[in-house]
């Protein structure tokens, strides 16, 4: 079953988020170029490709499992980004607004996986 990822609401903010994280993280310190930063910007883009190879997979429960691949993603995501928050490497001005998207992320995905686990 072919779905387009580009039409879900919980991709296209996946996909923005990735490209927030990425500017969000050029200022971190050296040092944390293989560190947390690598790491955060790995997780951010883990988020929006699990979605985008889910969609492309042919039954439903390979779509779910890789959702939730994608939501544990976006729950690392979250999580590194207060780590970088509390180390002092993020503003509250960056910090905040992508956590709170990162949760309505994690929302978004959850919804999806429960309207899906309920078809099976």
């Amino acid at each position: 079953m072919a779905r387009d990822h580009r039409k879900l609401r919980v991709f296209q903010l996946a996909d923005s988020l990735l490209l927030s994280v990425y500017r969000a993280s050029t200022g971190f310190p050296v040092e944390e170029r293989y560190g947390l930063r690598g790491q955060l910007r790995r997780s951010a883009l883990s988020v929006a490709s699990n979605i985008v190879e889910g969609s492309a997979r042919r039954t439903t429960r390979e779509y779910v499992n890789f959702l939730n691949q994608a939501n544990g993603s976006a729950a690392e995501t979250r999580y590194l980004l207060s780590v970088a928050h509390r180390l002092e490497f993020m503003r509250d001005l960056d910090f905040l607004p992508l956590a709170e998207q990162y949760s309505e992320v994690q929302r978004g995905l959850q919804a999806m996986i429960n309207t899906l686990d309920s078809r099976e």
